[in-house]
């Protein structure tokens, strides 16, 4: 077995890791039989039975983080839809020790075609020690393995880890669960609603309030390095454009524009953000460089463009726009050149979001009193439904372009927005658990 070690410069605060070691697959494999993979290409799959096994601890504190990481790994992927976690009551063998191979038949037995092993240990200097193997059944190998050393109160983002690990061991592509949310919190009457940006872990743990109720928050994105919010924020009635640091909690003032300002959005290289300003009636789309603070107009019509979103490249912007009559998705160059409209389909289009992935552009259509969550391809070509309801929006993009996630509205006086993610497929929709109502979710890049 060989071993190659890095050094991770992780993000700030918790999200530090110190080192982790990647463990490659010890030579036990049986060359007649091809590495166990699922075909997320092929839509909606049937989900791949796996065995996840608490992890192994020398002690009650140790054994009490393990069963907690794998239980954290165990919803991680069955929320993926992708993977269907077997009950512990049936396993046959009782693993003691992660070193040594497993008794493959008796995972067969109960069908479990991966099996996920490991173990959690305090190191002498009061680090956290974590490891784990992921296991082909079938063909009796060992596919990957893992070893991470934090801090002890760190276990959740290395679960989140071994679950991406997992993920793309078994998919071939990056998973998105070492992810966070920022969303608008809304507490109160309906009629008079507190809206807090909060951030939280993409499965719901760990929320934290990022600004105090005192003035109204609206559209939340975060920056390419994941460490930076920008908004828009009403102050004395007032819009104007902020950048957040998530952990500092240090915020900026882009601009003071006069007029209204919406959706501002970072360029995919962090250099500048993109909004929709109101002057004269006309609402269009400009951009400002974070450096020289030099403001260039894209578009210049009678009509309102806005909700702007760069491509992942940055060379192109999907935009929406009333000016052919309706609200409709259009696609231009990065310097406003080449206007075209790009929907076609029955309805009004609004909020386009380009997938990380390029190949899609997520949407919001209202049509025959439905609010519609779909995707097309760049070129408004492949345009479908993945959720409908009474009123969907804010969509937005986990990292892999597999998962989206937006807000659902519910009706009457108790009724108020949840989040809610559905992946690209548009067969595996669940809801977001949030400790208040909320809206505007968006997604981060995988932290670093």
């Amino acid at each position: 077995m060989t071993d190659f070690r890095i050094r991770l410069q992780g993000g700030r605060g918790l999200y530090r890791l110190a080192i982790a070691t990647f463990v490659m697959a010890m030579a036990w494999a049986m060359p007649s039989r091809a590495a166990l993979q699922i075909d997320i290409t092929e839509g909606h799959v049937d989900p791949l039975p796996v065995a996840i096994v608490d992890f192994l601890g020398a002690g009650d504190q140790e054994s009490s983080v393990g069963a907690d990481i794998a239980g954290v790994v165990n919803n991680n992927l069955e929320r993926s839809g992708l993977f269907r976690p077997l009950p512990k009551a049936a396993f046959i063998e009782k693993l003691s020790d992660i070193n040594v191979q497993p008794r493959f038949g008796d995972w067969r037995i109960i069908n479990a075609q991966a099996l996920v092993t490991g173990q959690a240990r305090m190191e002498s200097d009061g680090r956290l020690r974590v490891e784990f193997r992921l296991w082909d059944v079938y063909a009796e190998q060992q596919l990957t393995g893992l070893q991470f050393f934090t801090t002890p109160d760190n276990w959740r983002r290395i679960a989140h880890l071994i679950s991406d690990a997992i993920y793309k061991r078994l998919t071939g592509e990056d998973g998105y669960f070492d992810t966070r949310v920022v969303y608008v919190s809304e507490t109160g009457p309906k009629n008079n609603r507190v809206k807090r940006l909060t951030i939280m872990d993409q499965d719901g743990h760990n929320p934290r309030m990022l600004t105090n109720g005192r003035e109204l928050v609206l559209t939340p994105r975060f920056s390419p390095n994941s460490q930076e919010i920008t908004y828009l924020a009403y102050r004395n009635n007032q819009p104007r454009v902020y950048v957040l640091d998530i952990e500092t909690g240090q915020q900026e003032v882009v601009g003071e524009f006069p007029g209204m300002t919406f959706a501002p959005r970072f360029s995919p290289d962090g250099q500048k953000i993109i909004m929709s300003l109101q002057r004269g009636g006309n609402a269009d789309i400009y951009t400002m460089d974070l450096r020289s603070r030099q403001v260039t107009r894209l578009t210049n019509t009678a009509a309102i463009d806005t909700s702007p979103s760069y491509s992942p490249d940055g060379r192109q912007i999907a935009f929406e726009s009333d000016r052919g009559g309706s609200q409709q998705i259009y696609v231009m160059n990065a310097d406003g050149s080449n206007q075209r409209r790009v929907s076609f389909g029955q309805g009004s289009y609004a909020t386009p979001v380009w997938s990380p992935r390029g190949d899609l552009i997520s949407f919001t259509k209202i049509s025959g009193g439905r609010f519609v969550i779909g995707v097309m391809r760049p070129d408004g070509t492949g345009d479908r439904v993945l959720t409908e309801g009474y009123h969907n929006e804010g969509p937005t993009w986990a990292p892999n372009g597999r998962v989206l996630m937006f807000f659902r509205e519910t009706r009457g006086a108790q009724g108020g927005p949840s989040l809610w993610s559905v992946d690209v497929t548009g067969h595996n929709e669940r809801p977001a658990p949030t400790p208040t109502f909320a809206s505007d979710p968006a997604w981060s890049p995988r932290i670093q």
